[in-house]
């Protein structure tokens, strides 16, 4: 998969495994140190926002990051508590070319569509943990659900994967979207500076459409 390596796209300022984790949660610094613009849902939600985490390389420089819509999701054993939490999260992902790692001996590639599907992934799965699983294996499952989430989000020409149109900023935009019990992905690429990824339970993303924020600020508590 194009993207960047998996260990960069977890972000050097991350203390957690995947995007979405609530590590180092509710600080805009991050944000505002983006040399892209950040997205969330249009003005016609009108629920809650919430910053959740940024991801940057080993520079420093930030690369990608989450902005939460709805209600705020928990780590729940088991589906019936999982089922009454609706929300989305929105995950921008900086669109970088092939570059060299910062200490030369090698390169990350590009990142891509498939880039902001796999965080998306890897965040809806953060947020999910079957019931008869105990939870001394939680960590090992969770592993292993990220580690298929980065195959799945490979290739999303896959039947895996469908085709749905929303808006970015007004524009229309193709997406390629996937449900499962456990939630629903989708990720895309509008004309810009980014490319765009989204998860969620409980809301709809059909109605879904996504436009730049202007004050980051206004998200912080």
């Amino acid at each position: 998969m194009e993207t960047t390596s998996r260990v960069d796209a977890q972000g050097a300022s991350s203390s957690s495994t995947a995007e979405g984790v609530p590590a180092a949660r509710r600080t805009v610094d991050g944000y505002l140190s983006a040399p892209f613009p950040w997205y969330g849902l249009d003005e016609a939600f009108s629920g809650p926002r919430w910053l959740m985490q940024v991801g940057a390389a080993a520079d420093g420089t930030v690369q990608h990051g989450s902005i939460g819509h709805g209600d705020e999701p928990s780590i729940r054993p088991d589906a019936s508590g999982a089922e009454k939490e609706r929300f989305a999260v929105v995950v921008t992902v900086a669109i970088s070319p092939v570059r060299r790692t910062g200490d030369g001996t090698g390169h990350l590639d590009a990142t891509t569509a498939s880039s902001a599907a796999w965080l998306a992934g890897s965040g809806l799965m953060s947020y999910t943990w079957p019931s008869q699983l105990d939870h001394t294996l939680r960590d090992d499952w969770l592993s292993q659900q990220i580690e298929a989430a980065f195959v799945i989000a490979d290739d999303l020409t896959t039947p895996e994967w469908s085709e749905l149109s929303l808006p970015v900023d007004g524009v229309p935009t193709p997406f390629r979207f996937r449900e499962s019990e456990f939630g629903w992905v989708l990720a895309g690429s509008p004309e810009g500076k980014v490319h765009l990824g989204a998860y969620g339970r409980g809301m709809s993303p059909y109605g879904l459409a996504f436009s730049a924020i202007e004050d980051i600020t206004t998200y912080e508590r």
